[in-house]
C-alpha cells in the first residue's frame, strides 16, 4: 500500500470516527483487522496478519507497547518492568524467519555465564554454569551419580521440548481431533502428561538443592509441582541447555525490534487507544469502539486481558465464559516487584539470583493450595547493570526484585513496605554491606497496578496456570462460540504463560483468521 493510499485511508478513518460511523473501505481493498493489546502476542497477531496482505490496526491502552513487558526510565535508569529471563531463543529465531529477518536485524543478544546464581537455605550460593560440562560436575558434586542421570533426565526433557515447542503448541487446540494422530498419542504418553512433576524429578534426584534447581520454574507456571504434568521438564531443557539470554539493551529491546517489524510490515500501531466495545451485528462483529471513535474489522483479535474482553467489553448474549467459570480457574501467580536504582555496586550478585534461603513447598503452597501473602517468601533478584552498563548511570545498579504472591490479595502500601524490608534485610545479609541508605530511586508495583496497566484478572501477573486441566483444549478457546470472527490471543489462551508461548500464540490465531476469513 503507498503512501498516500495509506494517508487517504487514515483521513477517511478519521472523518468518520468524527462523526461515529464505521469507515468504508474502497472497493478492492484488502481485509481489516483490528487487534487489541500491542504486547508480544498482539504485536505477533499483527504482524502475521500483515504478511498476509492484511489492513491491520493494532490498539493499545497504554502509551507504549509491551504489555507487561513495557519499560520506564527515571534518574539514568532504564528499567524492564515485567520479563527479564531470555529463554528458548529458537521460539524468537523462528518468528523473525518467518518474515526473512533475523534476531541480530532488531536485537543483539549475549549467553550469560553463569546463567544464574542460586542462594540456598545454610545461607550457601552457588553459581549455575552454562557449560554443560561445569553443570554436570555441579549436579555430581551435590549428589554422586547424579550427572549420568541429569544427562537421562535432559534428554527425555529434550524430547519434550522438541514435541512439545515445535509441534504440540503450534496448535490451536480447538479440538481434540487435532491430537489424534496415533503417532502424536504416543508422543503425549512418552512425555508424561499424566505424571507429576513431583514424582518425575524424584525418580532422577534425592538432593534437595537439585530438587529446588529444577523444580523452580514451575513456581511461575501456576501450581505446585504435585500438580504440574512431568511434560514441563521441558522448560528444564530451555534452561540448562539451550540457556539463559540477555539482549543488550534490556527486554525491551525485542518490543521495539517486534514493534519496528510489525510497522516495516504496515501494522498501523495506535497508543492511548483503549477499547471500550466490540460492536457485534448478526453474530458478527464489524469493528471496535475507543473513546477517540470506531475502527472497522473483518476480524478481531483480541490481546487484552481475556476475562476482561468478554465480561466488560462484549456485551452479555456474546460471553461464552460466566464469571463462575473464571473464577474456577487455577491462576498462575501474581508479582509483588520493586525497581530500585541504588548509588553504588552490589557485591556477591549476579544478572539473575534466585534467593531459595527459604521453603519453596511451604512459599508454593501460600500461593496455590491456601492462597494469602507468604510467610516467609522466596523472591529473585535482576541486576541487568552486570552485564549492561548502559540501563544504569556509571558506578550505579539497576536492582529488579520479585516475589511470586498468590493473586487476588488485599494489596496495601503497608504490606508491600513490610516486605520490602524483608528483602532488604536478606538481600543486605547476602551482600554483606548496607542497600537501604543506597536507594535513590524506588517504585513498587503489584496487584492493583496490574489492575490497572492490564485489566489484569485478580492482578495477576502471568496468566493462566499450566495445570493439567488446564492445558490444551482445556484453556479458554482461542475462538469466541458466540461472535464468529472474533478471536484471542495471550496468556489466558493457547498455548499459555510467558514471553515465548505469547509470541507463538499471535502466530496461530492469526493462522486460524486467515484460514476462516
Amino acid at each position: 500500500m503507498s503512501a498516500a493510499t495509506t494517508a487517504a485511508s487514515a483521513v477517511t478513518i478519521a472523518v468518520n470516527a468524527a462523526i461515529g460511523a464505521a469507515p468504508v473501505p474502497p472497493a478492492g481493498s484488502p481485509k481489516q483487522a483490528v487487534v487489541i493489546g500491542a504486547g508480544f502476542a498482539g504485536l505477533a497477531a499483527a504482524s502475521t496478519l500483515a504478511q498476509a496482505g492484511w489492513r491491520v490496526t493494532l490498539l493499545e491502552k497504554n502509551e507504549g507497547p509491551g504489555g507487561r513487558a513495557r519499560v520506564f526510565r527515571a534518574q539514568g535508569f532504564t528499567f524492564d518492568m515485567g520479563p527479564s529471563w531470555y529463554w528458548m531463543p529458537d521460539v524468537f529465531e523462528k518468528y523473525f524467519a518467518r518474515f526473512g529477518k533475523k534476531v541480530s536485524d532488531y536485537y543483539e543478544l549475549v549467553r550469560l555465564d553463569p546463567s544464574y546464581q542460586v542462594i540456598f537455605k545454610g545461607p550457601e550460593a552457588v553459581d549455575i554454569p552454562a557449560k554443560m560440562s561445569e553443570l554436570r560436575a555441579l549436579f555430581e558434586r551435590y549428589e554422586p551419580g547424579s550427572a549420568a542421570r541429569l544427562d537421562e533426565f535432559l534428554k527425555q526433557a529434550a524430547y519434550k521440548y522438541e514435541v512439545g515447542i515445535n509441534r504440540l503448541v503450534y496448535a490451536p487446540s480447538r479440538s481434540v481431533l487435532e491430537f489424534a494422530d496415533p503417532r502424536l498419542l504416543v508422543d503425549m504418553l512418552r512425555m508424561d502428561v499424566l505424571q507429576s512433576m513431583h514424582k518425575h524429578v524424584r525418580r532422577f534426584f534425592k538432593d534437595p538443592r537439585l530438587l529446588e534447581l529444577v523444580e523452580f520454574p514451575i513456581l511461575f507456571l501456576g501450581a505446585v509441582s504435585e500438580n504440574t504434568p512431568a511434560l514441563y521438564s521441558l522448560m528444564n531443557y530451555a534452561d540448562l541447555a539451550l540457556g539463559t539470554w540477555y539482549p543488550l539493551g534490556g527486554m525491551h529491546k525485542i518490543v521495539e525490534g517486534m514493534v519496528r517489524l510489525a510497522q516495516e510490515l504496515g501494522v498501523e500501531i495506535l497508543y492511548n487507544q483503549e477499547v471500550m466495545e466490540i460492536v457485534v451485528e448478526q453474530g458478527r462483529s464489524t469493528g471496535v469502539r475507543t473513546a477517540q471513535g470506531f475502527f472497522a474489522a473483518d476480524a478481531v483479535v483480541a490481546g487484552a486481558d481475556y476475562h476482561h474482553i468478554e465480561q466488560e467489553v462484549l456485551a452479555p448474549p456474546y460471553r461464552h465464559y460466566d464469571e463462575k467459570y473464571w473464577d474456577s480457574r487455577t491462576m498462575a501467580p501474581s508479582s509483588l516487584l520493586f525497581y530500585l536504582g541504588v548509588n553504588r555496586k552490589l557485591d556477591k550478585l549476579r544478572h539473575h539470583n534466585l534467593f531459595f534461603d527459604e521453603d519453596l513447598t511451604q512459599h508454593a503452597r501460600e500461593i496455590y493450595a491456601a492462597p494469602q501473602w507468604p510467610s516467609r517468601p522466596l523472591f529473585y533478584a535482576s541486576v541487568p547493570s552486570k552485564t549492561d552498563p548502559t540501563v544504569a548511570p556509571e558506578g550505579q545498579e539497576n536492582l529488579f526484585l520479585l516475589i511470586p504472591v498468590a493473586p487476588g490479595l488485599a494489596d496495601t502500601e503497608a504490606t508491600r513496605e513490610r516486605y520490602y524490608d524483608q528483602l532488604m534485610d536478606r538481600l543486605e545479609r547476602h551482600c554483606g554491606h548496607p542497600i537501604r541508605d543506597a536507594v535513590v530511586y524506588k517504585r513498587g508495583y503489584a496487584h492493583r497496578d496490574f489492575q490497572a496497566d492490564y485489566h489484569s484478572y485478580k492482578g495477576n501477573a502471568y496468566g493462566l496456570a499450566n495445570t493439567l486441566r488446564q492445558t490444551a483444549i482445556l484453556k479458554p478457546t482461542l475462538k469466541s462460540k458466540k461472535v464468529n470472527n472474533l478471536y484471542f490471543t495471550g496468556q489466558l489462551t493457547v498455548p499459555g504463560p510467558g514471553v515465548p508461548p505469547s509470541l507463538i500464540s499471535g502466530q496461530v490465531v492469526a493462522g486460524e483468521v486467515l484460514k476462516e476469513n
